[in-house]
């Protein structure tokens, strides 16, 4: 039986459940009858709250943002005008938290990512629940002068997904840099990004 994250309801236990199921056992083994089992519910519960298998991926999406929201804390970012190394060093805590604390979640959202690939319907619910996440950067990369506040703020998403790919899933799962070391990535990114012709 999947544990219950306290004060959750009954559809989030049953997404959550989702995205420990895609966490373990991948895409095919994400099943109504599978989340019901493993959640400890009546059979038949998951299909009431999620009538087919796309609102049960929509569902598992939703949840998914839900919670990185609260490992990455986009919320939490400096106010615009801040110092890049404040900016660097709050970027570089939230994506150490997520690569040590957090790393089935990114095992989720990689099995979510690959089939909203092959699923339309599923890329749309995707990209609008991945925007909380990016247009705080391009308001942070607008407010520290980038003439090229979306180019600047892929940059910063692209790093940032390639060490939680490295790290989670790729030759550098056992090698998790350090908070510190993240920082002096991130500030050495935003630094050259914005330091010279290139910001304009």
């Amino acid at each position: 039986m999947a544990a219950r994250i306290p004060g959750t309801s009954r559809a989030e236990l049953i997404a959550d459940t989702a995205l420990a199921l895609l966490a373990e056992r991948g895409m095919r083994g994400l099943t109504h009858r599978a989340v019901d089992e493993r959640a400890g519910l009546p059979q038949g519960s998951t299909s009431n709250q999620a009538r087919t298998r796309l609102a049960l991926l929509e569902a598992a999406v939703t949840r998914q943002a839900e919670r990185e929201a609260e490992v990455l804390t986009p919320a939490e970012l400096p106010v615009a005008g801040a110092n890049l190394d404040d900016v660097a060093a709050a970027l570089a805590r939230a994506l150490h938290r997520s690569l040590t604390d957090h790393r089935e979640l990114l095992v989720s959202r990689y099995e979510l990512a690959l089939e909203a690939t092959r699923r339309p319907e599923l890329r749309a619910h995707y990209d609008a629940a991945g925007r909380q996440f990016r247009e705080p950067l391009v308001a942070l990369m607008a407010a520290a002068g980038s003439g090229a506040p979306e180019r600047h703020a892929l940059g910063l998403v692209s790093f940032g997904e390639g060490l939680m790919f490295s790290c989670a899933a790729g030759s550098y799962h056992a090698e998790v840099p350090s908070e510190p070391e993240l920082r002096s990535g991130f500030s050495e990114l935003l630094h050259g990004m914005l330091a010279g012709p290139a910001s304009r």
